[in-house]
């Protein structure tokens, strides 16, 4: 689990979870929200001006799995039911890091 604080700006925080279920959600100055252990998630500056967010973690050790490698690290039927989507499109993605992709 990590939780923000938003010192300046307004940020889009977005996560996502098993059975196309996701929620988005706005917030701004002084706002304070978390996400769940095992939610992919993003966070993004939305406002017009520079954006400041204070994240904590529960763990004093820092982790990312981008989106390529989660897609990567999983069996396509388990994203086919985290998608609602066909096994058979995740057979397209890449197997490896994946930084710009058209």
């Amino acid at each position: 689990m990590n939780g923000q604080y938003v010192v300046q700006g307004e940020i889009s925080v977005s996560m996502f979870v098993s059975h196309s279920r996701y929620r988005t959600e706005v917030m701004h100055k002084g706002d304070v929200g978390y996400i769940p252990q095992g939610y992919g998630h993003s966070i993004e500056n939305v406002g017009k001006e520079t954006c400041k967010v204070l994240i904590g973690f529960n763990t004093g050790v820092y982790q990312t799995i981008d989106l390529s490698q989660w897609i990567a690290g999983n069996p396509a039927d388990v994203l086919a039911t985290n998608f609602s989507k066909p096994a058979q499109l995740f057979d397209k993605f890449p197997k490896s890091d994946v930084f710009i992709s058209k």
